[in-house]
């Protein structure tokens, strides 16, 4: 039924708990896994800054990026071998966070997309949004939510 999960990373509080609990899915219904890091984008230039030191900003932001991703994907690619779930790892820079989710879902041929959630309050919700309701409402996939 589901071969493919899809497991969005971000390095935050609950990332060890999206790893261990989709890998244990994965083991279960003997599918892959696919962990995914969505990086913000290269910030737009300020005003002032100079073409060169804009392009030193761009090389330190990318670099950063890379780092923290690798990072994050050579964890969970480790977790998965111990495991014995096979993985792939993406990671791209995107400033549209919850549809470069779904479109990379989709364009790996996954069947289920693998979040957690914070469980904020209405008022955390507004502030800072919510990454797995707006998944949620992108996707045609099934989502598959972790509190």
């Amino acid at each position: 039924m589901y071969r493919k999960l899809f497991v969005p990373l971000d390095g935050g509080p609950l990332t060890e708990k999206a790893m261990a609990e989709s890998l244990k899915l994965a083991r279960q219904l003997g599918a892959t896994v696919v962990g995914f890091v969505a990086e913000p984008d290269t910030p737009s230039p300020r005003v002032g800054t100079q073409l060169q030191q804009y392009q030193q900003e761009v090389e330190r932001h990318v670099v950063r990026a890379d780092s923290h991703a690798h990072a994050l994907l050579t964890r969970f690619e480790a977790l998965s071998a111990e495991s014995d779930v096979p993985c792939q790892s993406l990671h791209v820079l995107s400033d549209r966070i919850d549809e470069a989710i779904v479109e990379e879902a989709e364009r790996c041929g996954a069947d289920m997309i693998v979040m957690v959630t914070h469980g904020r309050s209405r008022l955390g919700e507004w502030y800072y949004g919510s990454h797995s309701k707006k998944v949620l409402s992108l996707s045609k996939l099934p989502l598959l939510v972790l509190h």
